[in-house]
């Protein structure tokens, strides 16, 4: 099995990585950026998945239940601890 903690602490590093700060001091990173990324691409079997991981354990906060490459890459996905 995938172990999803370690999923989620990629995800978090990988938003760092990609994201910028908001007025709040809050990262987020597009969905598009981080599914267009090659980094990510090679690191997340299903990072749809692991973002509602994330999203469930409130490490990660977006609007909607799945996000679609596409459809929702302007969609923001907010990084809600540090």
């Amino acid at each position: 099995t995938m172990n999803v903690e370690h999923e989620i602490s990629l995800l978090v590093e990988e938003i760092r990585r990609l994201g910028t700060k908001n007025a709040d001091g809050q990262v987020s990173v597009k969905f598009g950026v981080l599914f267009a990324d090659e980094k990510c691409a090679n690191l997340f079997e299903a990072l749809v998945g692991t973002l509602k991981a994330a999203k469930r354990r409130k490490i990660i906060a977006y609007q909607g239940e799945l996000l679609l490459q596409g459809v929702h890459d302007n969609v923001d996905i907010m990084l809600l601890q540090d």
